[in-house]
């Protein structure tokens, strides 16, 4: 029977193990990369293709004759108010889908509510594509679809975190971001082909194919297992054990296995030794107010980077500079976002996210200072076309810009979002900080046309000052995860450990979490290094947790 308890640490050839153990294969070395995580992450992440590539194609709409003879009136442009209203009401689904996500992702699970979320997108995208002349219905079949993206924009961070091997689960939760590229770039090149066409086909084909994605992803999902993680909190251990080592590729005795399984099990005693946990624990719970509103602000700032001025309106943009086909530089600005994403990939889990973030939000802040002068300065707004050199070197500082956050605040703040919070507050939690991506994603939208309206390129400097401000926040606030299980994320928040130290930090023994703390009822704190206890200081923790290196702990 001893066989049957996956939890206890690795037992004995006597016991019956299979024969690959008595050959000593349970502790061979760990793959770096699975073919099943990877086609999991790839597959997963088509969910990010969704947003991209909706966020791409009404780029070009805006600017094309038959969509604006039908939905604007004329064939010259659409008001401030409508264009900024059919883009930014997706934002605003995306908000609603976000917070509704976790009760569903919660009760039915991470497969299939991505399965659900899936053909709520398909619906919106529906009531698009049969608008005639009704611009408002073409504005809420985008608020429909925008709750499908909103949904699957924290489930696939949240599936893959929950799933992924650690040594990759930075990659994976980031290939996410290489999706959204990938469906950018897509949608650019589907309109370069499409937009010289007279009738309905130069906007109804390119979104016509956005029925392809929803399809593969909430049908391609189904052929994976569930979240062990969500597995396990429902009891199926059995089936968490054999999905965690079918992504690690090794047998499920092997002591990777062993060591992840033990440290599922002890958050979820923790859980349920916790008690249900009202929706407030995720602002009161340990360390939590903190982390909650670092998400947030985090994905506030990736919003505030300005890559979604280039996104949303980039041919509008670039028509400003003189260009003859604006269609064609968005497409060249698109293929620089997908490209240098792959080498995102590579830098998250070698160079680590803090040092990647800081370096990228200096690159970001000098390019837009650059492109803001000379749009400013330089460029003849009234005819572009008598300083081509100007608009050149705007094209060039875009291009410089994109490359910067394609590599590095594109991809790595989904990835932080996705490990910052522990398992008992994690959907919530995640759900709060998206739902802060989603609130600004719109506003940019929606205010993008009337404020360039009146300061034209100097709106540059206001995403300078916020890629400067990034800089900032991730110094001081955000600790280095690479290579780190969930659980020892989560101590090291508790721990109060040093952002700019956290990089040499090392676990102890005993993992302090937010699920133990929370099993003394109205625990909310850690002993602090002079002994001064925090709110509700942890009974019979505090000899253990002192004697782990105590110049990190603070009153939490």
């Amino acid at each position: 029977m001893a066989a049957l308890n996956p939890y206890e640490a690795p037992m004995s050839h006597a016991d019956n193990f299979h024969a690959e153990d008595e050959k000593g294969d349970n502790d061979n070395p760990v793959k770096f990369l699975t073919l099943r995580s990877l086609l999991m992450g790839v597959l997963s992440s088509v969910g990010g293709f969704i947003f991209g590539y909706d966020t791409g194609q009404i780029s070009g709409f805006l600017d094309m004759e038959d969509f604006l003879a039908r939905f604007a009136g004329n064939t010259t442009a659409f008001s401030n108010v409508r264009s900024g209203l059919i883009v930014g009401l997706l934002s605003i689904g995306c908000l609603a889908g976000a917070l509704i996500m976790p009760t569903v992702a919660d009760r039915v699970g991470r497969r299939y509510s991505v399965s659900l979320w899936s053909l709520v997108f398909i619906v919106g995208v529906l009531i698009q594509i049969t608008s005639t002349t009704v611009w408002q219905q073409v504005a809420v079949g985008r608020l429909i679809a925008g709750a499908g993206v909103g949904a699957l924009s924290i489930l696939v961070p949240l599936y893959v975190s929950e799933s992924g091997p650690r040594q990759v689960r930075g990659a994976l939760v980031c290939t996410y971001q290489l999706f959204i590229t990938a469906g950018i770039f897509t949608a650019d090149a589907i309109n370069y082909g499409t937009e010289a066409r007279l009738n309905s086909g130069s906007w109804r084909i390119p979104m016509g194919v956005g029925f392809i994605w929803p399809l593969i992803l909430g049908l391609g999902i189904l052929c994976f297992p569930e979240s062990p993680r969500y597995a396990f909190r429902k009891g199926r251990h059995a089936e968490a054990r054999t999905t965690v080592a079918k992504f690690y590729g090794v047998h499920e005795n092997h002591r990777e296995i062993h060591r992840e399984m033990l440290e599922i099990k002890q958050k979820n005693d923790e859980e349920i030794a916790g008690g249900q946990q009202p929706w407030y624990k995720v602002l009161t719970g340990p360390r939590m107010l903190y982390r909650t509103l670092l998400g947030v602000v985090l994905q506030a700032l990736q919003q505030l980077t300005g890559a979604n001025f280039f996104f949303y309106y980039g041919t509008s943009i670039f028509k400003a500079t003189g260009l003859t086909n604006s269609y064609a530089t968005a497409m060249i600005l698109g293929g620089v976002n997908f490209g240098m994403t792959f080498l995102g990939l590579y830098v998250v889990e070698h160079y680590g996210r803090r040092r990647s973030l800081i370096v990228g939000g200096i690159g970001m802040t000098i390019s837009f200072l650059v492109f803001a002068s000379v749009g400013s300065f330089a460029l003849n707004v009234a005819t572009p076309q008598a300083t081509p050199k100007a608009g050149a070197a705007m094209i060039v500082f875009a291009c410089f810009f994109i490359a910067f956050y394609a590599v590095t605040w594109g991809p790595m703040v989904w990835c932080i979002v996705g490990e910052l919070y522990p398992t008992r507050y994690r959907a919530r939690s995640m759900a709060l900080a998206t739902s802060s991506n989603w609130l600004w994603n719109f506003l940019i939208a929606f205010f993008t046309p009337l404020i360039t309206g009146d300061i034209d390129f100097k709106y540059g400097y206001v995403f300078a000052a916020c890629n400067f401000a990034g800089i900032l926040i991730v110094y001081f606030f955000v600790c280095e995860t690479q290579g780190r299980t969930l659980e020892e994320i989560d101590t090291m928040y508790i721990l109060h450990v040093k952002p700019w130290k956290s990089s040499k930090w090392e676990p102890p023994g005993d993992l302090v979490t937010s699920a133990s703390l929370a099993q003394d009822h109205g625990a909310n704190g850690v002993k602090g290094v002079n002994g001064v206890n925090g709110v509700n200081g942890v009974n019979g923790m505090n000899k253990e947790v002192d004697s782990m290196d105590e110049s990190r702990l603070e009153s939490v």
